[in-house]
């Protein structure tokens, strides 16, 4: 039992930062003889500053600053039932047993010293087992998840129910004869691998489980040694199962701002005292500082690698097959006509791009890839790559890394969830898995072949994360400060399933003071006694920026953590045990229970890099630190599509049928939303060029309405803003017009568009030339399409809304007329002082240009071959140069 006793709260308001101060007690169970005691000064004592490198001299706040105290509470009881105290105490010291045993042998006779193991595999069952002759290896697995209480996992029908109601109960009672089904399997089964299974199984006649079920155990076993393998640091299977009682008991108490679990680890090492809203650079307020470091963004990408966490299972976003019905990840997901993968090496070729631009040179940077096996993603992702020729990179250019899945487990008790005999619900263990398993994988290694120093991340849900400069300022400043990694964020939401920024205080036993710009997920806020919901004095998630998961880190000092033996190397896990877990258990029911799978947030890496101190610090520690925050406004650094839509939800504006299709009923409003910060940022930027354009009302306005207009353009025209609207000026953009450009050589002068206008080139940003091991390689800036458009007015009946199939944010519409522009190879188009109306395509073939201008009797179209000698260049080019932090554009005509 917990004893509690009387806790006082108060809230202090100073300064704009908000106070609490907590005054608890001791806690002390009947598993533990020593009591555990916390307090806390909250003070101020006065601390010389320590002096480093600093981000920005001129560097703005973000957002108010807001701080939390964290003095801890009075801790209540979990509840009754279930002993998770003893039980983690049981499989503790049977991690620690195992991990004092010097070889395979001994671990085996640990645990079968174990009661719950013994019972299990009881002396009557031993003949089976020699019959089966099972690895070694093999029987630790099944051992180790026998002894954490997972033996139902095994059984099916009645002995699943008895076994798993004896491993919740935690009695001695045995688990009379719950595995005789199980058992007859294995007196029955060949152990000499005659039928090619990995674990050497074949049935026989006596035999009651089908090839399907055998297959089952061997994948079980398979995966248990995935399990083993990669929670070496915490203690494989068993840490796995602690680690997920642990948590559970944290949440099993009243007041959740003290983790448990952490009560030990805190008193070992540390405790935070405080939390503030971390000051960043204000990329809209302080833009010649911005534009520098993005310019460092460019001039370092060769010192970049990219990686994408793409493992997730995107249960949120349920996205299906329409032609087969299979789920899909969601790196499939058709947004604005192309899949979500594509987008992101699209924005990644766009900074290539520029980069040519500037320097003349190529780069290419690789590029690598966390999948995992839920809905077949590794698989998907893969076969992409290959269908699109790896995009014109080269195979060796992308690296892939598969993460492994975790079961999931019964908030009430821990219990796995299975939904067949040998089959475990599992899901991805969350992102935070990335550093260990690159480390494991070899994908430091592999960046360090290739000359990175450093790497930006993204999740491919993020539709708007290259807009502008975010991406390459936080990049430019991580590398050129030699920062170890850095946020870019934003402000949050009110009530959005997003964590929070953070800049954490923590003291040490040792009487030092440690600081870290950090992340708190959104299912832990709760911990800290951050609550949501209307602005409050003690509502502080406002004064936060939102986490958005656009990263960028320092890859030696990844290492270093992915390659730590212990907890370190699994930041930030939790377990979001508050959506009910749906699937059909072995009896066939369907069921949905709360539950959840111990996950890792991989921007918790975070917590790694923190700075010490001797003394307290009070001002501008932010500077000085390994860890750094940059902010943009809100749409142009986040807009995620990832949530499924529930039907008949009509909350925060969430769906608009016109924007969504008939998959309306299926997604949620976040595609939506995604396409209206598209299109607001179109606007921005447009509007900045002297182009008049309708504007954009608040969502609200939206429902069941049709958007104003869609703007899609390549994000190669820039992708820096400052250098798009040097390629635009003047002219106008009626309602309900579209435009879109897929060229980066594009001029537009006083143009007035009322209607669809496309322009598509084959070579977007170059051609394709096939290299020495039969790759097509796309050069940057070679045999580009290139088109002109001066004081030109383009009149057609373009989208027709009333269609009710349209579907805006795949860009599935239909037209009723359009003007289009197709470029083969380095064809070029060009129009001059002419109004064209009505429905006209225009294909020009590879090594033509063409000129419409007004002739004497209507259009006057001439077409005639580019010159030889500039068959490379084009008859016309932008020429990129830099003017202090600027990117200056000047128009050659060669």
């Amino acid at each position: 039992m917990v004893h509690s006793t009387s806790t006082s709260t108060s809230l202090l308001h100073n300064n704009n930062r908000f106070l609490f101060s907590f005054n608890s007690s001791s806690i002390s169970s009947n598993s533990h003889s020593n009591s555990l005691s916390f307090t806390r000064s909250l003070s101020p004592s006065p601390s010389p500053s320590s002096s480093s490198s600093s981000v920005s001299s001129s560097s703005s706040l973000c957002c108010r600053v807001a701080r939390v105290s964290t003095e801890h509470l009075e801790l209540s009881p979990p509840p009754p039932g279930f002993n998770f105290r003893r039980e983690i105490a049981r499989l503790s010291a049977l991690r620690d047993g195992l991990a004092a045993c010097a070889t395979l042998h001994d671990k085996l006779r640990l645990l079968d010293a174990d009661a719950r193991v013994r019972r299990f595999f009881s002396s009557d069952r031993s003949r089976v087992l020699e019959s089966l002759r099972l690895t070694s290896g093999e029987l630790f697995l099944l051992k180790c998840l026998v002894a954490a209480g997972q033996e139902h996992v095994l059984c099916s029908g009645e002995d699943g129910v008895e076994a798993a109601a004896a491993a919740t109960a935690n009695t001695s009672s045995s688990v009379k004869t719950a595995l005789y089904a199980l058992a007859e399997m294995i007196e029955s089964l060949d152990p000499h691998g005659s039928n090619g299974g990995s674990a050497g199984f074949r049935r026989s006649t006596a035999v009651t489980l089908n090839d399907e079920e055998i297959r089952n155990l061997e994948s079980l076993l398979e995966s248990l040694g995935e399990i083993e393998r990669f929670y070496d640091c915490i203690g494989g299977i068993l840490g796995y199962q602690i680690k997920t009682l642990e948590i559970l008991v944290e949440k099993s108490f009243e007041r959740h701002n003290v983790s448990w679990s952490q009560h030990m680890h805190e008193m070992q090492q540390c405790q935070v005292c405080g939390i503030d809203a971390p000051k960043g650079l204000d990329l809209t307020e302080n833009t010649d500082y911005a534009s520098q470091a993005a310019l460092w963004g460019i001039e370092g990408l060769p010192d970049l690698g990219e990686i994408y966490p793409l493992g997730g299972s995107a249960d949120r976003l349920g996205l299906v097959d329409s032609n087969t019905g299979e789920c899909l990840p969601a790196a499939m997901l058709p947004y604005c006509g192309r899949t979500l993968l594509e987008g992101l090496i699209r924005d990644l070729q766009a900074r290539e791009f520029l980069y040519f631009k500037l320097y003349g040179k190529q780069c290419i940077t690789p590029v690598a890839i966390m999948t995992s096996s839920a809905k077949n993603n590794h698989e998907h992702v893969t076969s992409l790559c290959e269908r699109l020729s790896w995009f014109g990179r080269g195979r060796s250019t992308f690296q892939f890394f598969e993460q492994p899945l975790v079961p999931v487990v019964g908030a009430e008790d821990g219990q796995w969830l299975a939904t067949k005999q040998f089959i475990p619900l599992s899901k991805p263990g969350g992102h935070g898995v990335i550093w260990k398993l690159a480390h494991d994988k070899g994908i430091f290694k592999w960046f360090s072949c290739h000359g990175r120093k450093g790497a930006t991340l993204r999740q491919v849900s993020n539709v708007v994360a290259a807009t502008d400069l975010t991406l390459l300022a936080l990049a430019g400043i991580g590398l050129r400060q030699g920062k170890k990694m850095g946020f870019a964020s934003c402000k949050r939401n009110s009530g959005a399933t997003e964590g929070i920024n953070v800049l954490m205080e923590k003291k040490n036993l040792d009487g030092n003071w440690e600081y870290g710009v950090s992340c708190i997920e959104y299912t832990e806020f709760d911990k800290f006694g951050i609550t949501d919901g209307p602005r409050t004095p003690d509502c502080l998630q406002a004064d936060f920026p939102a986490n958005t998961n656009i990263l960028y880190i320092d890859l030696p000092s990844a290492e270093l953590v992915g390659s730590s033996k212990n907890e370190n190397c699994l930041p930030g896990m939790v377990l979001n045990t508050k959506k009910p877990m749906v699937y059909v258990d072995q009896f066939g029911r369907h069921r949905s229970v709360l539950g959840g799978r111990l996950e890792c947030t991989m921007q918790n890496i975070a917590d790694n890099f923190s700075n010490v101190y001797q003394s307290r610090c009070y001002n501008g520690v932010e500077d000085k630190l390994d860890t750094f925050i940059v902010c943009n406004e809100r749409r142009r650094v986040t807009s995620s599509a990832k949530k499924k839509r529930r039907h008949g939800d009509k909350s925060l504006h969430q769906f608009d049928l016109k924007f969504a299709g008939d998959t309306g009923v299926v997604l949620n409003y976040a595609v939506i939303l995604s396409l209206r910060n598209i299109l607001r940022n179109a606007h921005d930027l447009l509007s900045q060029c002297d182009i008049r354009l309708p504007e954009i009302e608040a969502n609200g306005n939206y429902v069941n309405l049709e958007p104003p207009f869609l703007i899609l353009l390549h994000p190669a025209l820039g992708p820096l803003w400052e250098v798009t609207r040097q390629k635009f000026y003047g002219g106008s953009i009626a309602k309900g017009s579209e435009l879109q450009i897929e060229l980066a050589e594009f001029f537009w002068k006083n143009v007035q568009l009322n209607g669809s206008l496309i322009a598509i080139a084959e070579n977007a940003m170059g051609s394709m030339k096939i290299n020495e091991n039969g790759e097509s390689i796309l050069h940057y800036g070679q045999r580009c399409g290139r088109c002109k458009l001066e004081n030109v007015k383009i009149l057609n009946k373009g989208i027709d809304w009333t269609c009710g199939e349209n579907i805006y944010w795949k860009h599935d519409v239909q037209r009723s007329e359009v003007f289009k522009i197709i470029l083969h190879g380095n064809a070029e188009f060009e129009a001059t002082d002419v109004v064209l109306q009505g429905n006209h395509v225009y294909e020009v073939p590879d090594g033509y240009k063409m000129k419409i201008s007004q002739g004497n009797s209507g259009l006057a179209i001439q077409l005639d071959p580019i010159e030889e000698s500039r068959m490379e260049s084009g008859s016309w080019h932008w020429n990129y140069k830099i003017e202090g932090s600027h990117v200056r554009l000047e128009l050659v005509e060669s």
